[in-house]
């Protein structure tokens, strides 16, 4: 397969059973990845696959940061081509605004982006079928923005929002789902881009229970290409599908888990502590491919909104949900993370906070400060 590893032969299981001990299905999980480091019993598990030795000198270890689609710095960068469909928006206007981005990205020696899932506008859309071949139009720009990507060393990836629901049991929703990750898995294979640049999506809903939910959505996956199921990664969310859920589904699709720390302490039914969930998900990375994960401080302060009633307005304090994202990351929690749940671990981080590219390099001073410095778009952690 040109550009990325082949996909591990996948055997399916007969079911996901929650009654069956988390620690014996990851132990099993070794038998069906192949090529892929084994996952092991829940306890523990990070320092088996991040090469954490019990003697004090853990090895350095380097992670690329990044942040999702909008850039705030230089005044605000455009992410694609917003225009609606009757005005002819192109993927080749949104490829212009990408290149603009990336020269910001090294410029501030950034090297890890999420780009807009509408980066093709409408490209999947079954009806606007004048907007489909897209990215057979824009080869050669494609195939230009990859050898800037591979030349500045930025990782690339994108996160299809909450309407691309392979599991759904809309079979319309569902054949929208598999246009749409067709679509962002060949902007990345026009690229050029290995492994490491991967489509982001969530298992979905549990209509029908877990079990049905699973079923479902390996077989919106089976409609897949192969380009698409290799690109293709699953993340926990923080309602329906924990850590162990997404690993187990994991183990039964041959895909990888980009592991949601946030979500994870929101949504943990199961009880895995941080270190032991985190190396579960590294456990569905194969050798070689460096993994990323998803981290985001919790949003902690109060809103004010105003509430008509009748011909009057009030003011209402709304206290926020654990699960909302903050502006900024708390460079404190960070660097625990960093150091004490994944002491020795090369991963990638992408930030999920409001305040995009000013927050990431907000947080890398102050990470600096703290002796944790960046250098050559990579945090070096030394303990």
């Amino acid at each position: 397969m040109k550009g990325h590893d082949r996909l591990p032969e996948r055997r399916r299981e007969p079911g996901i059973e929650s009654r069956v001990p988390l620690p014996v299905l990851l132990a099993e999980a070794h038998d069906h990845h192949v090529g892929h480091r084994p996952i092991v019993a829940a306890r523990p598990s990070v320092p088996e696959y991040c090469s954490v030795p019990s003697s004090p000198g853990i090895r350095p270890t380097a992670h690329r940061i990044g942040f999702a689609v909008k850039v705030l710095g230089d005044g605000g960068l455009p992410s694609h081509d917003t225009r609606r469909w009757s005005s002819g928006p192109h993927l080749r206007h949104s490829l212009e605004h990408l290149g603009r981005i990336l020269d910001y990205l090294d410029r501030n020696d950034i090297r890890m982006y999420r780009v807009a899932t509408a980066l093709a506008p409408y490209a999947s859309h079954p009806e606007l079928t004048q907007f489909h071949n897209q990215v057979e139009e824009c080869r050669e720009e494609l195939a230009a923005i990859g050898e800037s990507v591979r030349k500045r060393d930025i990782r690339l990836s994108s996160h299809p929002g909450q309407y691309t629901v392979l599991n759904s049991e809309d079979a319309g929703v569902q054949a929208a789902a598999v246009a749409e990750l067709e679509v962002q898995a060949s902007l990345f294979d026009a690229m050029g881009l290995g492994p490491e640049a991967v489509v982001v999506l969530h298992v979905g809903g549990t209509a029908g229970g877990k079990q049905a939910a699973y079923d479902r959505f390996l077989a919106g996956f089976d409609g897949l290409s192969e380009s698409a199921q290799a690109r293709l990664v699953i993340e926990n969310d923080d309602r329906s599908f924990g850590t162990a859920d997404v690993v187990q589904l994991a183990r039964r699709a041959a895909v990888r888990v980009v592991w949601d720390l946030l979500h994870h302490r929101c949504h943990d039914p199961v009880g895995l502590e941080d270190r032991d969930a985190l190396g579960a998900a590294l456990s569905t990375w194969p050798e070689g491919t460096t993994p990323k994960i998803h981290y985001s401080s919790p949003r902690l302060d109060v809103e004010e909104r105003k509430v008509r009633k009748g011909r009057r307005v009030q003011r209402r304090t709304v206290l926020p949900q654990l699960r909302s994202h903050a502006d900024l990351v708390d460079p404190i929690g960070f660097e625990h993370f960093l150091r004490e749940v994944s002491p020795g671990c090369d991963l990638d981080v992408m930030l999920e906070a409001k305040a995009k590219d000013l927050a990431l390099l907000r947080l890398r001073d102050q990470l600096a400060g703290r002796g944790l410095p960046s250098q050559d778009g990579r945090l070096t952690v030394l303990r």
